[in-house]
């Protein structure tokens, strides 16, 4: 069971919001090396365990905190999206939005699909794909491939950590 209250795990801040940088952060959400795989891959590992409790316990609680870890990187795309203006929602709408989107770096999908919100998709708007996941059923291989994931997920985080001036961007990626 899950339990969820009002505040985010981490206060989430932009000083100013950048639709193109909310484009990156995608990855962190839906990609390969992003929260939605670690998440799923600790719950399903929980779930397959066969072992003594304390290891389902650990993998349970471990992808429990990774939900708030989507939830903070949905925040964070969501203020970086407020910022769009309205001329900005309309030129991406308007007559040519996919040039419009490629030169203006942003996801025509976070205004016609998600109302400037967050998707289970990587920056390139693909969905997440569910064959990312390894739950193998050995506890010990499960390990190996979290560290994996947990590494490359740090990997990810320091580099949109490099490409943004925003401070409250960076105090979040450092978290």
């Amino acid at each position: 069971m899950f339990y969820h209250d009002n505040n985010l795990q981490y206060q989430v801040r932009v000083d100013k919001p950048n639709p193109a940088f909310a484009k990156l952060l995608q990855q962190a959400i839906g990609g390969i090396e992003g929260e939605i795989r670690v998440c799923l891959q600790y719950l399903f590992q929980a779930w397959g365990n066969r072992g003594p409790n304390k290891y389902r316990d650990m993998l349970l609680d471990t992808g429990t905190e990774e939900i708030s870890h989507i939830e903070m990187l949905c925040t964070a795309v969501a203020l970086n999206l407020d910022g769009a203006t309205h001329e900005l929602k309309d030129k991406i709408a308007g007559e040519n939005p996919i040039v419009s989107n490629i030169l203006g770096g942003m996801d025509p999908r976070h205004v016609i699909s998600s109302g400037l919100s967050a998707m289970a998709v990587d920056a390139n708007g693909v969905p997440f794909n569910g064959s990312w996941v390894v739950g193998s059923g050995n506890i010990a291989a499960d390990m190996y491939a979290n560290v994996m994931a947990e590494s490359t997920g740090r990997v990810l985080a320091t580099r949109l950590y490099e490409m943004t001036d925003d401070s409250g961007m960076k105090d979040m990626l450092a978290f």
